[in-house]
């Protein structure tokens, strides 16, 4: 992986009530930045703060209220803040979240208040794509694998999300426009509405499944060949990384499944044009009419799509070990690293939480042989026993303890 100086990098984080950072304030350099601490002392949140301000998500929370630090919750409006100071191809930006609970109504409920400034200027939440791209490994990560179909579109659309403002907004307008679907569907469920109205509702969907599937199977066709070429240095050219994309374009039964389509195969999957993709939806919706007025929602879409990781044909979900499922997701991570590049003109911040966990050593030593270049990579660990000598010696340590940091010589902690 070559970096240069088209690069992003955070030169200062300020987090204020967020999860367990009553107040945290530290400047950072490029190159590798090590946070150093026993379990449950912070160092998880930290990149999730850096990754929350890239695209106003959480990569493991339900609610933005899960954010705010629990002791603030005792104050008369909680709120949590997060600013980070950034250089982007030698240029200052500054991007702020700011997560507010204020009482509504009599009986004084809280509700989320979420404001997004980029610059000092108030944004929508999809404005943040392109202002600020990170990439995040997270142990839990490994749900995106091994979990939910539900786990693996969150990833996709995230990621796609930073670096597409139309992919975006469309994203915001079909989970809209599906809700109010799948309302109509279930009062004509229990026979009340129109179903005329449906009819409306089926061109608005159209419109933006129809562009987030074209979208989704570009990405793969762009992230596979560099996923590929990652793979094979990471596992001594033993195996070979494909992936799967299942769009849920057929009609049919909603507990049929598509099927696989690997991109390196000559005659990959290629979705064509939106009207391509729009017939091919309208197709299946007439065709599950039926079916979705009896369920009350919507079976055919972007919102059921799925992909699969594939090490020499062998869907890694069911027969991978471990290991091999550890090795794909992070080819998976560093492609989007490069993907972000090409997209953007701009290398991303790389965040690795307890990245070298259950990699054997020789591939822990090739994965911080190909991070070591990075302009900036932020990683966590328990201790400095898994990392190289030379990756250690380069990088700025924080101790990160009780959720304050402290600036450490890797000699200090040896």
């Amino acid at each position: 992986m070559c970096y240069n100086a088209l690069a992003m990098f955070v030169t200062h984080l300020s987090l204020t009530n967020f999860r367990n950072f009553t107040r945290l304030e530290v400047n950072l350099g490029d190159g590798p930045v090590l946070f150093v601490g026993t379990n449950a002392q912070g160092k998880t949140s930290l990149l999730e703060a850096v990754y929350f301000l890239s695209g106003g998500t959480s990569p493991h929370a339900s609610s933005d209220r899960q954010l705010i630090n629990f002791l603030s919750l005792r104050d008369p409006q909680p709120f949590s803040r997060l600013v980070a100071d950034i250089q982007r191809g030698g240029r200052p930006q500054r991007i702020e979240t700011r997560l507010i609970l204020e009482p509504v109504g009599i009986a004084g409920d809280l509700r989320l208040r979420k404001e997004i400034l980029i610059n000092g200027v108030k944004s929508r939440q999809s404005q943040l794509s392109g202002v600020f791209n990170a990439v995040l490994f997270l142990p839990q990560y490994m749900q995106i694998l091994e979990g939910a179909p539900q786990e693996r579109r969150k990833h996709l659309d995230a990621l796609i999300c930073q670096a597409d403002p139309v992919y975006a907004e469309a994203l915001g307008s079909y989970q809209k426009v599906l809700s109010q679907r799948n309302a109509l569907l279930k009062q004509l469920q229990d026979r009340r509405g129109n179903l005329d109205q449906l009819s409306f509702w089926d061109t608005r969907f159209l419109d933006t499944a129809a562009l987030l599937i074209q979208r989704r199977a570009l990405t793969f066709r762009e992230l596979e060949p560099t996923a590929r070429e990652i793979h094979a240095d990471l596992t001594r050219h033993t195996e070979v990384l494909q992936f799967a994309y299942q769009p849920r374009l057929s009609h049919g039964s909603s507990g049929s499944t598509q099927p696989a389509l690997p991109f390196t195969e000559t005659e990959s999957y290629t979705p064509g044009t939106l009207e391509k993709i729009k017939q091919a939806l309208q197709e299946a919706l007439e065709a599950n009419r039926q079916e979705e007025i009896a369920r009350g929602i919507t079976i055919t879409g972007p919102h059921r799509d799925d992909y699969n990781f594939l090490a020499d044909r062998i869907d890694l979900r069911t027969y991978g070990s471990r290991g091999q499922n550890r090795t794909a997701l992070l080819s998976l991570m560093l492609s989007e690293v490069v993907w972000l590049r090409q997209r953007t003109g701009e290398w991303p911040v790389l965040l690795l939480d307890e990245v070298l966990a259950e990699l054997d050593p020789a591939r822990r030593s090739d994965l911080l042989e190909r991070i070591s270049a990075a302009n900036q990579v932020m990683v966590t660990a328990a201790d400095l026993d898994m990392f190289t000598e030379p990756f250690y010696s380069a990088s700025s340590i924080f101790q990160i303890q009780s959720g304050k940091l402290s600036s450490m010589n890797a000699a200090d902690l040896l």
